[in-house]
């Protein structure tokens, strides 16, 4: 990355954004908070940067999807008016998806618009229920097409590629990716006529769901991908935050650090936690938590005390040397595990939202976490072991309620800045201050 390349995402971070708090639809109090989420330092903010805005949230990647057949479309609001119920505030769902079954994407810069339909619905729905959206713009897994779809279009237009991560460094395929991200952010929703660049309901953007680069465990590769695309990003939409999708794994950058990793593999596979949120233009960091998948399987107690260990560094980290906020994007145990039940999954929820809220009550950098992941009823066919049917599990719907209802009394609050001296007190919570 050139030093021009460098100024010019410097210049468009500082002189691009629109003014704080302003919404696509106009002014007015609930506008006003409904405004972009920003980043201020280690928290996010809304209402001009007046309100904290930690995050309670889920994933339900498959929305757009189901939206695409009026069959089905229904559950995409059921599933919002569910999480809305129990106080979820954010959804991360897919915004690509790349050939195959009703893509998205059929060919490079080829799209199915009923598709594109599908999801302004998606973002239309999320908008009425009051949910904001984490939208990943492309996966590193076959799922839905992928970094391995990108790289057979390549091979159809007569590139000599050999590897499905040339992804991350042919120019062609890297126009590719250029040219979806281009077509997504400028997109006008047809059913809010907003564009999505303009749109507050969008929370975020990801550059990939769980990148990784295995054939460069040094990192450079994905490093040099992740600072490209993000100046990419931000030339186009300088007011919505930018996270990468990473798992959270330590790299190389930080020898001291691989220990804390949950297996030798995880600090092989090119992701770098520390060197790739220290990146220009990413605005937030992202983790993953999965015990179930990353440590070797022993006595339930030790995945809790992965977990928590997990977040406290990444916290910590990102406090002390990122000095921004960290949300978990994914985090759950498989029920399909047989040493696992909806008991021990709500010990897990209810570590994860304790370790959160210690940060919080110091106006830490634990920003946030969104569980893998909520159906509504009559889709659990589509159930990869860790879906969560609010209707079903009243214990796990509870614990999200009260997660949700802590969480929004410090939203509720001025913003940390003004902590000791603003007067706008809730009625109803006369000594917030006190008392969390």
């Amino acid at each position: 990355m050139g030093p021009l390349s460098l100024l010019f995402l410097q210049t468009i971070l500082i002189l691009g954004r629109a003014p704080v708090g302003r919404s696509a639809s106009g002014g007015g109090d609930e506008e006003e908070y409904w405004g972009m989420v920003r980043r201020e330092g280690k928290q996010f903010v809304v209402g001009g940067g007046r309100q904290p805005f930690y995050v309670n949230g889920f994933n339900a990647y498959w929305l757009m999807l189901l939206a695409a057949d009026e069959s089905t479309r229904a559950k995409v609001s059921d599933a919002f008016r569910q999480a809305s119920s129990v106080g979820l505030t954010v959804c991360r769902t897919w915004a690509f998806n790349d050939g195959g079954w009703r893509a998205l994407q059929k060919a490079p810069s080829v799209y199915d618009q009923d598709v594109f339909k599908a999801l302004d619905f998606v973002v239309s729905e999320g908008r009425k229920y009051k949910i904001r959206l984490i939208l990943p713009l492309v996966n590193n897994w076959e799922g839905y097409g992928g970094k391995a779809q990108y790289v057979k279009w390549g091979k159809a237009a007569g590139l000599n590629l050999t590897s499905d991560e040339d992804f991350f460094t042919d120019p062609t395929v890297k126009g590719y990716y250029k040219a979806h991200v281009k077509t997504v952010l400028t997109r006008v929703n047809t059913f809010t006529n907003i564009t999505y660049k303009d749109d507050p309901t969008i929370f975020s953007w990801e550059l990939m769901n769980e990148p990784r680069c295995l054939s460069d465990p040094s990192g450079n590769k994905l490093q040099d991908w992740i600072q490209e695309m993000a100046v990419h990003v931000k030339s186009i939409d300088s007011d919505h935050l930018l996270s990468t999708g990473t798992e959270g794994f330590y790299g190389i950058s930080t020898p001291e650090k691989l220990s804390l990793n949950p297996n030798p593999v995880a600090g092989q596979v090119g992701t770098d936690f520390i060197r790739n949120h220290k990146t220009l233009g990413i605005d937030y960091a992202s983790a993953h938590i999965y015990p179930d998948i990353w440590i070797s399987k022993s006595v339930s107690n030790d995945f809790l005390q992965f977990a928590t260990k997990w977040m406290r560094n990444h916290i910590d980290d990102t406090e002390s040397v990122l000095r921004m906020p960290v949300v978990f994007g994914e985090y759950g145990v498989s029920s399909k595990d047989e040493k696992f039940n909806a008991t021990f999954r709500n010990v897990f929820i209810d570590a994860v939202y304790s370790t959160l809220l210690n940060s919080t009550r110091r106006g830490g950098s634990g920003s946030g976490s969104l569980l893998w992941q909520l159906f509504p009823e009559g889709t659990e066919y589509m159930d990869d072991g860790y879906g969560v049917v609010l209707t079903k599990a009243h214990n796990t719907s509870n614990i999200i309620s009260l997660q949700s209802k802590r969480i929004q009394i410090f939203n509720s609050r001025c913003s940390w800045k003004c902590h000791w001296s603003c007067k706008k007190k809730s009625p109803s919570h006369p000594h917030l201050h006190r008392e969390l």
